[in-house]
């Protein structure tokens, strides 16, 4: 995988291979997470899946930079090999400093590590072990699974350091489950545990955060309700009080994770990603889950209260995502792109894509 150039700068809408599945010696790539940093620099990371498609297989975590707003890239950095064990749902936060950059991941979904970076993403600090976090959440909910993002974190204008994470009692079933927080207020130095959301969402899990323009924190969540739609809820400071979860009715839910990220050029915009796709019988299915398709980006101008469709992305099987924004303003997306073999899960490519600023205001 060596150092990769934009097809046509010229197109609205360009597209790259950034992770392909059987080279670098890895059978597939997943979990794509990607952030901007105060210098410009552009990362992207994902599980790199060495002999199977699965959560559970012999997993990697590597790291990708760019300092041309996503146009040409680095080779990638190992930040996680815990041998045969799966290291895996790689969070970053953008930190204070403009070449800072805060990161949080599991191990075999029973432990979780943070590290650290004042050189734009070029090295890390030696791993700090913060399972003990997670331990705040016991007395609550006796969790045999952790699980951090996956995607990106949030920094709130207070400086707090933000994490969506999921929990669940079902072992290698991954559900039932529950979603809550993680948070630091020092820097990265020490990590709480937030309130769990409560309400009646069906195995609650993967959950995107975003700041609101009046300092609240909105969470969008995955979940495997009839309602097969993404479920929101709010809090005044991103751990406690979250509101009764309710469902918006613009946003599908096929059972997968998604992107969410405020805009920060022009009107700020709230811009959403996710396979917008449900099929006719998904209630009918065990966990709800619909074919991963049509990737979609929508766009809010009212803070989550409606959405509407800006761009299709990718018609055809397609999954995971997260974005960024480069220093242009042009939006980044990366997402898992296509099926092998018809498998919705065993992803061909994590692919990006360059979206110009003027489809975004």
């Amino acid at each position: 995988m060596g150092v990769m150039v934009w097809s046509s700068a010229l197109l609205l809408l360009a597209a790259l291979d950034l992770f392909e599945a059987g080279k670098g010696g890895y059978m597939t790539y997943r979990i794509p997470g990607m952030v901007t940093l105060g210098d410009g620099t552009v990362l992207a990371y994902a599980e790199a899946r060495k002999d199977g498609a699965g959560d559970w297989a012999d997993i990697d975590l590597l790291l990708r930079r760019s300092g041309d707003g996503g146009r040409t890239w680095a080779e990638p950095l190992l930040i996680a090999d815990a041998g045969k064990l799966t290291t895996n749902n790689i969070v970053a936060i953008p930190g204070k400093g403009r070449h800072e950059v805060h990161i949080v991941y599991c191990v075999n979904y029973a432990r979780a590590f943070y590290r650290h970076s004042a050189d734009s993403g070029r090295s890390f600090s030696e791993p700090v072990e913060i399972t003990g976090t997670f331990e705040g959440f016991r007395e609550r909910y006796n969790w045999n699974v952790v699980a951090t993002g996956p995607g990106h974190g949030i920094r709130l204008r207070s400086g707090r350091l933000l994490i969506p994470v999921w929990l669940s009692t079902g072992g290698k079933a991954h559900r039932p489950s529950v979603v809550s927080t993680i948070y630091s207020d020092d820097g990265g130095r020490s990590w709480q545990a937030g309130e769990i959301v409560q309400g009646e969402l069906v195995n609650p899990s993967e959950t995107a955060a975003v700041e609101l323009k009046d300092g609240r924190v909105m969470l969008n969540i995955r979940s495997e309700s009839d309602a097969l739609r993404r479920a929101v809820t709010v809090s005044a400071d991103g751990v406690k009080g979250w509101s009764r979860p309710r469902f918006e009715a613009g946003l599908k839910e096929p059972v997968c994770m998604a992107s969410l990220l405020r805009y920060p050029w022009g009107k700020k915009p709230l811009l959403f990603v996710n396979p917008d796709h449900v099929d006719a019988e998904a209630l009918t299915k065990q966990g709800r889950n619909s074919m991963r398709r049509n990737l979609s980006l929508q766009v809010s101008h009212d803070e989550g209260g409606s959405w509407r469709m800006v761009q299709v992305m990718d018609p055809d099987v397609s999954a995971y995502s997260d974005m960024t924004v480069n220093r242009q303003g042009e939006l980044l997306v990366l997402y898992e792109k296509g099926g092998r073999n018809g498998n919705m899960y065993f992803t061909q490519s994590l692919r990006l894509v360059r979206i110009a600023p003027k489809l975004l205001n």
